[in-house]
């Protein structure tokens, strides 16, 4: 699928719940959010059909995510369900850890092997501040079992915060030294209400890599940084055995190069994550629309893929996204 700017969008991330167990600082208002009702929300035969379509029309790979996916009874029976659709490529999974050891042995028969994990501090009191009363360990031991039973490659996600957890910043380049995980920063968004309440804590990822270089010598991953077309810059400390990524959607942005599609835990398609425009899918679903209507709405939603987001490192930025992040999908 071929969009107005020649980028061929081949990847749906399906969000199949806006539930979270955690209230991350940066990702909720403070009063929490008011959650989507239990019919609103797609069932799994909808997302199947859905995903189904997308892959028919070009879809390749599909990420799971939430909210927090593992919440949601029969996650791992809905992943594995996935494995029949012949045109997917790839599978995976965005959580935050707090259930993946819990998890692991189910996701992996389910046919997850690349996991990606949100991980803003290795300080069990800050952790718990940022993400309002997480327990650190079981995301760690969560981690530690993931690596055990093969999964890789294993991603852990930071969400680099000016005042908060920037001092953090070589502990987390450091763990890469001696274990084969993907470390990667992730510049702060102004998404929603928690964007307003975070505003002047942006970081841009060329301060964070500037402090990295003091570790060692950064050496771009097969020359250009970005092995599989996917936003994040890609780099390895000399000599280390894990990597460092960097995504940069404020600083630098990547839309000339965004292959993906969005489809919301309520059954709406969004085609940039920074921008409200939204398909209904759910309502034509439910009113006994066949294949080629879905199909026809996908492909219109690609049509009107925006060129790139307006979203910027001017610290007066207002939001430019009025749905907080776990009603999105990330």
């Amino acid at each position: 699928m071929i969009d107005p700017y020649n980028r061929d969008i081949n990847y749906l991330r399906v969000s199949v719940t806006d539930r979270c167990n955690l209230r991350c600082s940066y990702c909720m208002p403070k009063e929490g959010l008011s959650l989507i009702g239990h019919d609103d929300i797609l069932r799994y035969e909808e997302m199947i059909r859905i995903i189904k379509i997308a892959a028919g029309e070009g879809i390749t790979k599909v990420r799971i995510t939430g909210g927090e996916p593992l919440v949601r009874r029969g996650v791992a029976e809905f992943i594995a369900s996935l494995r029949t659709i012949h045109e997917l490529t790839d599978i995976s999974l965005t959580t935050n850890g707090i259930l993946l050891e819990a998890y692991a042995e189910r996701l992996f028969e389910a046919g997850i092997r690349r996991i990606n994990i949100s991980l803003d501090s290795l300080n069990a009191d800050k952790y718990a501040k940022i993400t309002r009363g997480g327990d650190i360990q079981a995301v760690l031991r969560g981690i530690r079992k993931v690596r055990e039973l093969g999964f890789s490659p294993v991603k852990i996600n930071i969400v680099a915060i000016k005042g908060l957890n920037d001092d953090e910043i070589l502990d987390f380049a450091r763990m890469t030294l001696d274990h084969p995980y993907q470390i990667r920063f992730i510049e702060l968004m102004a998404l929603g209400e928690a964007g307003v309440e975070n505003n002047g804590r942006y970081l841009p990822n060329s301060v964070i890599r500037e402090r990295i270089g003091t570790l060692g010598t950064l050496q771009a991953v097969n020359g250009r940084g970005n092995r599989n077309g996917g936003p994040a810059q890609i780099y390895r400390l000399a000599g280390g055995a894990g990597e460092i990524g960097f995504i940069s959607p404020v600083s630098r942005h990547f839309c000339h190069s965004c292959n993906r599609l969005r489809l919301t835990a309520d059954g709406h398609l969004r085609a940039c994550l920074l921008s409200d425009e939204e398909v209904d899918l759910k309502g034509p679903l439910r009113q006994g629309g066949g294949d080629a209507e879905i199909g026809a709405l996908i492909r219109r939603t690609i049509a009107r893929k925006p060129k790139q987001h307006q979203e910027s490192c001017d610290e007066r930025h207002i939001k430019k996204c009025m749905k907080e992040m776990p009603a999105i999908g990330g």
